[in-house]
């Protein structure tokens, strides 16, 4: 018979209505069956009662958190019932079905549904792997949710290189941000994935690395290996500092003994990227054309303006709900950094909440997005000329294209944060609405050329009409 897995509640309250029944039940047993018992054994389970009534009072005045509880079972072989180590309110949860509610007050509804469904598929996958099912007990099931949620613990210290990453990426998906304190994102778990496949490309050309192989020597030839497959710079060090991440994380768990990563020369390469932005007069002219003909391409439109006037990523603009506006501004948390930001809402912003009702279109998927916007910007003549490099057979070319050939989902934030800049509108003051965490990154994120910087100061210069003199 199959294994079944399933989820459940129980509230202080319940627990302690459960503990009272049983000791009720002793207590008449206790008198039914031994009418001359100790006097001391009646007054002991009396007090506990007592004691079970008070806490009981005492809760029900309480906001309750309940355990969650996972019940394993497999016909006659095992019924275990353990706990998840994961609290929820009860009116958050639907004890029938064993799952969340869909609920509007409760934010973290996926996220928290989205663990329970990684959980069961881990104790599955634990289940399928184990020789003997004999052996599948309580101790079995707590032993199998800590591994879920410390796969460390469990790891080997003869292990691979290679065989490290498996699990790391096998695992990501229980890895907590440290910045956020939100599970790693499914782009990070993609980057991981694809830095792999990199190297697995690379050892089947010069052998696969060790742990022990991590060094300068090896850092140039894969740095090169990743320049003959034509990669930019930016994502050579974004290769880079995803092995890294591999091999603190094996070094901290004292499986790496090798150190020479850790080299001021094993470095992430970086360069300034080559992305374009559009000018104020190039968001109002793609804003205004006409495509009432095209409501795919009309919504991606709109919700890329949106962007274009709060510097939103692409993954924070769905959070714009009736919910998040407070009079003249947004408020919300971003998903990828967990920091509260507040938004002053432009007229544009506002006229298109008020096209949809106040509730944005649904996104679709990045890539799709990008295809939409375009087309959008091509119909609507977005066409000055940017320059891009691209590289060839280890050669760099630099040609020029139409901007909505080069435009995308992240244009409209790169677009917000450049036009702020160039309005005057202090950096300090932008960054608490983009999340920009420094100065330096912020200044290397916006697109403004010397001649636009020059231009900026001088502004500032004639507003305030202070001109400094060079006395000889």
């Amino acid at each position: 018979m199959a294994a079944k897995i399933s989820f459940f509640i129980k509230t202080t309250i319940e627990r302690l209505k459960a503990r009272k029944s049983k000791l009720s039940q002793e207590l008449t047993q206790l008198k039914r069956n031994s009418p001359e018992n100790p006097q001391e054994e009646l007054l002991k389970i009396r007090r506990e009662l007592n004691e079970l009534n008070e806490k009981i009072k005492e809760n029900q005045k309480k906001i309750n958190t309940a355990n969650v509880l996972v019940r394993f079972s497999s016909g006659r072989q095992f019924d275990i019932v353990a706990s998840t180590q994961k609290q929820i309110n009860p009116e958050f949860w639907n004890n029938e079905k064993g799952i969340v509610r869909q609920r509007a007050d409760f934010q973290k509804k996926d996220e928290f549904q989205k663990r329970l469904n990684e959980l069961r598929n881990h104790i599955l996958s634990e289940f399928d792997s184990a020789h003997d099912k004999s052996k599948i007990d309580k101790r079995w099931l707590d032993q199998a949710i800590d591994k879920f949620y410390n796969p460390g613990r469990y790891l080997q210290d003869n292990m691979t290189l290679f065989d490290f990453i498996q699990n790391f990426i096998d695992n990501a998906h229980t890895r907590v941000n440290p910045n956020t304190g939100n599970p790693v994102c499914y782009k990070m778990r993609r980057e991981y994935e694809v830095t792999f496949n990199y190297l697995k490309e690379y050892a089947e050309k010069f052998g696969q690395p060790d742990f022990v192989d991590i060094d300068l020597e090896f850092y140039n030839q894969f740095t090169n290996f990743l320049r003959a497959k034509e990669l930019k710079v930016n994502t050579i060090g974004k290769k880079i500092q995803t092995l890294k991440i591999f091999l603190n994380n094996a070094t901290e768990l004292g499986i790496n003994k090798y150190q020479k990563y850790k080299s001021r020369n094993f470095k992430s390469l970086s360069e300034e990227s080559e992305n374009i932005y559009l000018t104020k007069a190039e968001i109002a002219q793609l804003y205004a054309y006409d495509l009432t003909n095209q409501p795919g391409l009309e919504r991606v439109r709109d919700l890329f303006v949106v962007g274009c006037w709060t510097g939103l990523r692409f993954s924070d603009i769905q959070q714009i709900t009736p919910e998040k506006i407070n009079g003249d501004f947004i408020e919300i948390k971003q998903k990828k950094t967990g920091k509260k930001v507040v938004i002053p809402i432009h007229h544009t912003v506002r006229k298109i909440l008020a096209k949809y009702n106040g509730n944005l279109p649904r996104m679709i998927s990045n890539q799709k997005f990008n295809d939409f916007l375009k087309k959008a910007a091509k119909l609507a003549k977005i066409k000055a000329p940017f320059p891009k490099t691209t590289i060839k057979d280890g050669l760099k070319f630099e040609n020029k294209y139409p901007k909505h050939e080069l435009i995308s989902s992240h244009t409209a934030r790169r677009s917000f944060c450049t036009n702020a800049y160039k309005d005057g509108i202090p950096t300090l003051a932008i960054m608490a609405i983009s999340g920009h965490k420094t100065e330096k990154a912020f200044l290397k994120y916006i697109k403004a050329d010397s001649q636009e910087h020059a231009k900026k100061v001088l502004q500032i210069w004639q507003q305030s009409d202070e001109f400094i003199q060079i006395v000889e």
